[in-house]
């Protein structure tokens, strides 16, 4: 008997349909906390460029590079490790199916990245020409190639510049909010899954989006400014956490909604999705998801005189906890069985003994959360963000 897909690390209990398996397994749940961290990098990066907010000014390249590494990494666990036909990804070009939330991602994902790449080029333009004159041989080459052609840097061109970053952020805003958004959207449309259905879920993907992708933000930068011993900004540090903890609050606040809503209209799934929320998944949502993941953060955030310290283990703590948001809604959503009477429990594999283990297990994801940390040390050769010794907010950046 040929096994199905999920068969393998579906466990079930009481009364389930045979063809019931959890199809969507941890390559799911990664999907959209990659997503998320793009999403919210991208406006942290914004915050500056945007909005002005100077004590963010030694941040706003960095998580600006680092939402553009975290993006080529987005789609790789739906096309490399789920699906395992990335080349078939290219048809939603070819062949439009305007209709489709899922088919629209990947034009949505082509322009956004395009947003990325654009602003990363006229923030860096002034780098790429000092480098290309100045380097020799393929590194030469390279920032040759980089600057496109354009070698001025008159203050007129300069000033054309700034222009160009600030249009695409403010166009770059919708589009990363629209990029995440439209997974919560695809899960709130699928009416067969109690949990999922739900109007609030895209902005609860999208509020969660931002407060990992800050976190996220504020983790690396302290380990960056540290291993490359350069001053760390404690103000900037503080500017992030504010960021950070009024949109926990705001996420914190749009879950709590979500399950009063479930409560509220107590539907025929009711009597099951409550013993998945109260029951076999309390210490993961309560605990873990919301104590651990943003109650905690919050005080540790709210706390007069916010410390690196204090900020690292917050945004460590708000990493975990949208993980286990994800984890929850994708699991935990399928965990119910259609029959109203029993349930299933996902057994993720550990040690792979074979490529199918291996694919959907642990090991391809600690693969996939490394990757995106080593594109952001190969984008640091040639679009550098931990080069400030010094923190100066009165000064415009200088490479």
């Amino acid at each position: 008997m040929t096994e199905v897909h999920g068969q393998l690390w579906t466990i079930k209990q009481l009364f389930t349909y045979p063809n019931e398996y959890i199809y969507w397994t941890v390559h799911i749940a990664l999907y959209p906390y990659i997503t998320g961290l793009v999403a919210g990098a991208f406006v942290l990066s914004s915050l500056y460029h945007l909005f002005g907010k100077k004590e963010l000014r030694p941040v706003s390249r960095f998580a600006l590079v680092f939402s553009f590494a975290l993006l080529l990494v987005a789609p790789m666990p739906l096309l490399f490790f789920h699906l395992l036909h990335p080349e078939r990804a290219f048809n939603v070009f070819f062949t439009p199916h305007y209709y489709s939330a899922i088919a629209a991602f990947g034009l949505v994902f082509s322009v956004y990245g395009l947003i990325v790449a654009s602003e990363i080029w006229f923030a860096y333009r002034p780098h790429f020409i000092a480098q290309s004159q100045s380097r020799k041989g393929i590194m030469g080459l390279i920032f040759k190639v980089l600057t496109l052609g354009s070698y001025d840097l008159d203050e007129r061109t300069a000033h054309i510049d700034e222009k160009a970053v600030k249009f695409l952020a403010a166009i770059g805003i919708p589009s990363a909010c629209f990029l995440h958004g439209y997974v919560g959207f695809i899960f709130g449309s699928v009416k067969t899954v109690a949990m999922w259905k739900s109007p609030l879920m895209p902005v609860i993907f999208l509020m969660s989006a931002i407060i990992s992708g800050v976190a996220l933000c504020i983790w690396t930068y302290i380990l960056g400014m540290k291993f490359f011993r350069r001053e760390i900004c404690t103000d900037t540090v503080r500017s992030m956490g504010r960021v950070l903890a009024w949109f926990i609050i705001l996420a914190l606040t749009l879950e709590m909604l979500d399950f009063v809503f479930h409560g509220y209209t107590a539907e025929e799934s009711w009597s099951i999705l409550s013993k998945i929320i109260f029951g076999k998944f309390k210490f993961k949502i309560f605990v873990l998801q919301w104590g651990l993941g943003m109650l905690l953060p919050i005080i540790l955030l709210f706390i007069p005189k916010l410390s690196t310290i204090r900020a690292f283990v917050a945004s460590t703590c708000v990493l975990i906890g949208v993980w286990m948001m994800r984890w929850d809604v994708v699991i935990g959503g399928q965990s119910m069985s259609k029959s109203l009477a029993g349930f299933m429990k996902y057994k993720m594999p550990i040690w792979p003994h074979t490529f199918e283990e291996f694919r959907e297990g642990l090991f391809s994801v600690i693969l996939l959360l490394i990757l995106p940390f080593i594109f952001l040390c190969i984008f640091n050769k040639f679009t550098p963000v931990f080069t400030e010794k010094k923190c100066n907010f009165d000064t415009e950046e200088a490479h």
